[in-house]
């Protein structure tokens, strides 16, 4: 008898697939691009289209896949045993970097004087983030490092044309002989946290080794970019806590004494780096006076908290495209999941809150720009509205993204789908920072201590003032709060600090999204956020919208179109 030889069997049909989320312009985002505009950056447009295809491609997602699985290394010493200190990434990485830096997402701002440079800066930042959110930090890290390294004039005139370069260049080698660098920040400790001012790392004074020069000796819990060019960090000088300037690499081509313990193992992305440092006798440059380290950092705080709004609002974004990319095309029980009330009511809910958010992080990528400009009503309504902005925004994002992911089913939890990537990174900007309870303290502070802010804000919450009845009512209950602040007792405002901040913030928001949105998403917002008569009130579960909503116009916001229209 001859032996049976038989192929492999054809077990079943591949069908009801959806099809792969690219080839589409992720900045092809109607509440983008019209918030581009009108902030003043129109002039950048077709760049941000340009940078919008390369985040929709099918070869950047792989890119952004490869640079969290195959995350850094730290190499702390060469074949030699000579300690180096070097963290090696993976090509992926150095791609996705190469992007961001050639497209001006990192300090390059700071020396464009046009009008809405900011906002133009804020706009790519937003779309790439979408690609990949991790290696963000060290470009945020760079952008907000900047105006801190203004209270030095001598070191800013040094470094700052090398980091407002558009040129990435990785490795580590003495500054001035780099095309482009990059800025990480160490400032928390073990003992201390976010309070700064119980940092123990000492700075002593080195007579006849240049202006503001000093050794640094001690840790650092949280060094933010280790692979980073140039270090902003605090530590106690004879004057009280100060701030300086620490560069990896000394002139003479010698490693400085930043010695890098371990790379955390931590939640969220795995493409990026933060580690715990030891300074064995660092040489560090004075940044600021001394003693005054908290004021010269502020305007670093100030920029990197609205990179937290920015990349809270692109991973929103990102969370609620994926999700109706995926009910568009999945079929369930005979027809499209979109097409089901309740999908349609859970899908709208979530774009209304990747609207609000947009909406809100541009006005006040807005107020940056013009604050940087000189606009006093501006810079007092940021120093407001931001913490307010990063308070909610932060915190809404991780409940949007498991909403999101549950709208995929159990494909939202398989790695390919990019789901968990956004999940894992959802808590991120919650904590970076200052986390809910320091941004919701600093609305208070923000209140009683700068001159303006309270009437910034009623001045913004008035422009939409008889446009939509919830909102008003919320208006005229937000200033009533405000008002009553001022008779409070400091431990009773403190007690409601976090629903202060998030009425600010949603109150922000809809005001923005009355004066400019699609009438159907001005009024689903309104209508489920706020008022008494709102279901569950601004942070109810999503897909709990009103019946009368025009559930398809919202939808239609957070289609990925293919590129060219196709």
């Amino acid at each position: 008898m001859g032996v049976v030889t038989r192929g492999p069997r054809v077990t079943h049909e591949v069908r009801n697939q959806v099809p792969p989320l690219a080839g589409h312009d992720v900045a092809a985002d109607p509440a983008l691009l019209e918030a581009v505009d009108r902030e003043g950056a129109g002039w950048a447009v077709t760049g941000l289209h340009e940078l919008g295809l390369l985040a929709g491609r099918a070869e950047t997602a792989e890119q952004a896949r490869l640079a969290n699985e195959h995350p850094p290394v730290l190499r702390t010493h060469d074949r030699y045993g000579n300690r180096i200190d070097e963290v090696e990434f993976h090509p992926a990485w150095h791609a996705l970097m190469g992007t961001a830096a050639g497209h001006g997402l990192h300090a390059a701002p700071w020396a464009d004087p046009r009008a809405g440079a900011h906002v133009a800066r804020a706009a790519k930042f937003y779309v790439w983030s979408q690609a990949e959110a991790g290696h963000g930090c060290p470009i945020s890290m760079t952008y907000a490092a900047v105006p801190a390294l203004r209270h030095a004039p001598d070191l800013a005139a040094r470094f700052e044309p090398l980091l407002t370069a558009c040129a990435y260049d990785p490795g580590l080698r003495p500054p001035e002989g780099k095309r482009g660098l990059l800025a990480g920040m160490a400032m928390t400790e073990k003992q201390g946290g976010s309070d700064v001012r119980a940092n123990t790392t000492q700075a002593e004074p080195v007579p006849g080794a240049g202006a503001g020069a000093h050794l640094l000796t001690g840790h650092k819990w949280f060094c933010s970019a280790p692979m980073s060019d140039l270090f902003l960090t605090l530590a106690q000088a004879p004057g009280g806590l100060t701030c300086f300037l620490l560069p990896r690499v000394l002139p003479g081509g010698e490693r400085n004494g930043m010695r890098l313990q371990r790379l955390k193992d931590k939640l969220g992305n795995r493409s990026n780096a933060s580690a715990e440092v030891e300074f064995d006798g660092a040489l560090a440059y004075q940044v600021g006076e001394p003693g005054r380290g908290v004021a010269t950092i502020i305007a670093m705080v100030s920029a990197t908290r609205l990179d937290c709004v920015l990349g809270s609002a692109a991973g929103i974004r990102a969370a609620t495209v994926t999700a109706v990319h995926h009910a568009s095309h999945r079929q369930s029980f005979g027809k499209e999941l979109a097409a089901w009330p309740l999908m349609a009511n859970v899908l709208a809910d979530l774009t209304l809150e990747s609207q609000a958010a947009t909406v809100l992080a541009f006005r006040l990528a807005g107020a940056a720009d013009r604050a940087a400009r000189g606009d006093a009503a501006e810079s007092a309504l940021l120093r407001l509205a931001l913490p307010a902005a990063k308070y909610w925004v932060c915190k809404r994002f991780p409940a949007h993204a498991a909403e999101a992911l549950e709208c995929l089913g159990g494909n939202g939890y398989v790695e390919e789908s990019g789901m968990p990537r956004i999940y894992r990174e959802a808590p991120l900007n919650s904590i970076w920072e200052g986390s809910g309870n320091v941004t919701s303290l600093d609305v208070l502070r923000a209140l009683a201590r700068t001159e303006g802010a309270a009437e910034a804000l009623m001045t913004e919450l008035g422009a939409a003032a008889g446009a939509d009845a919830a909102l008003d009512a919320a208006v005229a209950a937000l200033k009533a709060q405000v008002a009553g602040l001022e008779a409070a007792p400091g431990l009773e405002a403190q007690h409601e600090a976090r629903r202060l901040a998030g009425r600010v913030a949603v109150a922000l928001a809809a005001v923005q999204l009355v004066r400019h949105a699609p009438a159907a998403v001005a009024d689903g917002y309104c209508a489920s956020r706020l008022g008494p008569h709102a279901p569950g009130g601004p942070a109810a579960p999503f897909g709990t919208l009103p019946a009368g909503l025009d559930v398809a116009a919202i939808i239609d916001r957070a289609r990925a179109e293919p590129a060219g229209g196709a």
